[in-house]
């Protein structure tokens, strides 16, 4: 299922959530689990790459799960609040094409 739009994972997403009379968390405990999901990312990352090894009793989790789950969370707070992920990246990316067009060395083109 790869190559999908944006759009489409935001009503995938949605689909998901509306089944339940739940429904979205508030935009406050969105926030503190996107919190908790980067800490989670955060401790995989130092796990693989950083100072401290995993103990033989720490469940096994990957950097990609704590990603999905990150992303998961983002499109859980963007619908909730009406935001189009797409037209938020488009932004995102006009203005690093703008305002920091000039702070990185590009590569040679030849």
């Amino acid at each position: 299922m790869a190559d999908r739009p944006l759009s489409a994972l935001q009503r995938e997403v949605d689909q998901y959530i509306s089944q339940f009379k739940e429904g979205y968390f508030s935009p406050l405990a969105m926030l503190a689990r996107m919190s908790e999901e980067v800490g989670e990312l955060a401790r995989e990352v130092n796990h693989q790459f950083g100072e401290k090894p995993k103990k033989a009793s720490e469940e096994e989790n990957s950097i990609e799960l704590e990603l999905g789950d990150i992303l998961f969370i983002t499109i859980c707070f963007a619908n909730s609040l009406g935001i189009d992920l797409t037209e938020a990246h488009d932004k995102v990316m006009r203005k690093f094409n703008t305002r920091d067009a000039n702070r990185w060395t590009k590569k040679d083109t030849e």
